[in-house]
């Protein structure tokens, strides 16, 4: 009977300690999962911000703007000279409407992408710089566009202001930014002059303020912007 009793409770030992052993080894396999799984999770974490901030490195390359958040004119071409001294733009002058400012690939601008309010230029002469992009509408409405830098003869400037306010479709302006003292500009074509007296200035009046070139014949020259 003792001996019996004794195998028995040996057994059960023997099968509780089994049941331990199986215990633990689930336990070890649980940590192992678990830090494995941890260990993915932490990977998955780190692969993807670095996949995320290369992928914004990227789309800031691709989206970069030009200086002074300065967008594109969308313009291609260049211009070619004619005998009497005119340049042509060749190629293409978007006509988009932009609210930023716009990086033109000559200057003064003679087209582009536009701010969508153009400036006033019923015989408007104005005594500071103007915003190119109002300015190029202006010429998308068939106006002639004078400017001028501190190098040009008083004269000469008095003497095309006066003209330019009387004649509807054109403006004048200071415009540092350009090769010559006197420039005259309309969409597509820009000439400089020599002076007031230049043939080529009533000339370029003469055909080019709503003229064949214009992309909007007859639209306003009043009610946009001024300055």
């Amino acid at each position: 009977m003792g001996s019996g009793k004794n195998s028995s409770t040996a057994a059960r030992k023997a099968r509780i300690e089994e049941m331990r052993r199986a215990e633990r080894a689930r336990e070890r396999r649980n940590r192992v999962l678990t830090i494995a799984a941890s260990a993915v999770v932490v990977v998955g974490l780190v692969v993807g911000g670095v996949v995320l901030v290369n992928s914004q490195r990227d789309s800031g390359k691709d989206t970069a703007k030009p200086s002074g958040d300065a967008k594109g004119s969308g313009d291609s071409g260049h211009f070619t000279t004619g005998k009497d001294g005119v340049r042509t733009w060749s190629g293409k002058l978007a006509r988009t409407h932009v609210t930023t400012k716009v990086s033109y690939p000559m200057h003064p601008p003679v087209g582009g992408n536009h701010n969508p309010v153009w400036l006033n230029c019923n015989g408007d002469v104005y005594i500071e710089p103007v915003a190119d992009e109002n300015a190029v509408h202006a010429l998308e409405h068939g106006a002639v566009w004078v400017t001028y830098t501190g190098k040009a003869a008083k004269a000469d400037v008095d003497a095309l202001a006066a003209k330019v306010k009387k004649t509807p479709y054109s403006l004048m302006s200071p415009y540092e930014n350009q090769d010559a003292p006197l420039i005259l500009s309309a969409w597509g074509h820009q000439v400089a002059v020599k002076s007031a007296k230049d043939p080529e200035v009533d000339k370029f009046f003469a055909t080019y303020v709503q003229g064949q070139q214009t992309p909007e014949p007859g639209a306003s020259c009043t009610g946009g912007v001024m300055k």
